[in-house]
């Protein structure tokens, strides 16, 4: 990729790929000219943010030296990132970690035993912060991301390295980088170990997340079918998810069919597809604890490339998951014979607003197969 058609400040490993088509295959493991350097200049916060100094922040370690840690994204990038916040908590006991991500994610933040207090930030920013002794950037290849950690005046920045800004040292970033490795590399190249295996949530921890008022709150031994995906490119048709939860249920599984508030009439036309009473289908009614719970007692998770699907890997709950049109190389769960990644090997548009055509060669057999071989694995654990 030439240095002038960077991708956008996000990670770049759903943004492109190339790989050559193929059968439908069960796969387990998983310079352009340079431009003038930008000028980083300070700005004065929105007047509506309130921007909090390291002495004002909330949580513990009071008058501790505050590490600025930058990843707002979705919940399936946070549950990537757990390795590497882990590692920055061990290399810095003394330091407050501050995670800047999302508010709707505190819930599985207070599960990764790493971070000291979160900050409300969607996307590269602004940062409501000011003057972190260190920052790190885990959102992005820059150089929104860059801009706005440069703008809190850090002690310390690490980023990967980028053209624009020729005075930030750092590896170089790798589009086809693993999601998980990426970052895990990154601070391996300051210094800082990492062990890519760190995924998993403490599972009495997430077992006890669900809330006593929940109505899933007792909620075991179930299959979560998960239809819902952030992209149209990602979603596999709704019908062949029907028949699958139908199948399952045929064979005497309890199904569950969960999704978000926005995705609960896709999760309630799936349920009624495959003939499943109302009860069975919980999208709208759970919260990300909620979520945690309920996948950490179910046998089987069967999904898309989505957040739920490294929420199975955390929760260490058995998952087929469906990839198309990014590769699993990029997005994959990590070796496990617990999780089987469905891919054809053919890449696409992560940006299509259709279903991807790699992902549409994917069949509910191979899907019932899948599922069928890790059921069984489990049942004589």
């Amino acid at each position: 990729m030439a240095v002038n058609d960077r991708p956008p400040d996000t990670p770049a490993s759903r943004r492109s790929a190339a790989g050559p088509a193929g059968e439908a295959q069960t796969d387990r493991r998983a310079y352009g000219r340079r431009p003038a350097p930008r000028r980083i200049v300070p700005r004065e916060p929105a007047p509506e943010r309130r921007v909090l100094t390291g002495r004002r922040l909330p949580g513990g370690r009071a008058g501790a030296p505050v590490l600025l840690v930058l990843r707002g994204l979705g919940f399936g990038d946070l549950l990537t990132a757990v390795p590497a916040l882990r590692a920055l908590r061990s290399a810095y006991p003394g330091h407050r970690l501050v995670l800047a991500a999302p508010a709707a994610l505190s819930g599985l933040v207070s599960l990764i035993s790493a971070v000291d207090a979160q900050l409300d930030v969607s996307g590269p920013g602004p940062v409501p912060l000011e003057r972190p002794d260190l920052a790190v950037n885990l959102h992005g290849s820059g150089p929104e991301s860059i801009v706005a950690l440069s703008r809190i005046r850090p002690g310390r920045l690490l980023s990967h390295a980028h053209p624009e800004f020729p005075g930030l040292d750092g590896p170089m970033w790798d589009p086809k980088a693993h999601e998980v490795h990426r970052w895990c590399d990154l601070l391996a190249w300051y210094g800082v170990p990492a062990d890519p295996a760190d995924l998993l949530l403490p599972a009495t921890s997430t077992m006890s997340t669900m809330s006593t008022t929940s109505t899933t709150s007792t909620t075991t031994g179930h299959v979560v079918v998960h239809p819902g995906a952030a992209s149209r490119a990602r979603c596999w048709p709704v019908e062949r998810f029907a028949e699958v939860a139908a199948a399952l249920a045929e064979r005497g599984h309890r199904v569950m069919i969960t999704g978000n508030a926005a995705e609960r009439s896709l999760a309630f036309r799936v349920g009624t597809l495959a003939g499943l009473p109302v009860e069975s289908v919980l999208a709208g009614r759970t919260d990300l604890r909620d979520l945690a719970g309920l996948v950490a007692g179910a046998r089987l998770v069967i999904c898309g490339d989505t957040g739920v699907a490294h929420l199975a890997t955390a929760c260490a709950t058995p998952s087929v998951v469906l990839f198309g049109p990014v590769s699993p190389d990029q997005w994959g769960p990590p070796p496990d014979p617990r999780h089987i990644a469905l891919w054809t090997g053919r890449s696409g548009d992560p940006h299509g607003n259709r279903p991807d055509p790699g992902l549409l060669e994917i069949g509910t057999e191979v899907v019932l197969d899948a599922a069928a071989t890790l059921l069984q694995a489990e049942a004589v654990r």
